[in-house]
């Protein structure tokens, strides 16, 4: 859904006033400019975002019981140097 809504200037400040189909249910929200120079405002972080997408697809991957067994799971901590042999 796209809409183009006017901005107001005050100064230096600018405000949009949003259309009723795009309230907010929160107090606050997070503004960030995106790489293209884009200005997003979310409900969530940019990262909480990336998270959910993640989790989402995590969900619809289908990996087999068979793929690790518990012992290749829980191998623990190993400390050595990633660098090793370089």
């Amino acid at each position: 859904m796209e809409r183009t809504v006017k901005i107001f200037k005050k100064g230096r400040r600018q405000a949009v006033r949003l259309p009723a189909d795009f309230e907010f249910d929160t107090d606050s929200v997070y503004i960030r400019r995106d790489e293209y120079g884009n200005v997003v405002l979310s409900v969530k972080t940019h990262r909480e975002y990336h998270r959910d997408i993640f989790l989402n697809l995590l969900k619809l991957t289908d990996v087999p019981e068979s793929f690790l067994s518990k012992e290749e799971r829980n191998q623990g901590f190993a400390d050595r140097d990633p660098f090793e042999g370089m």
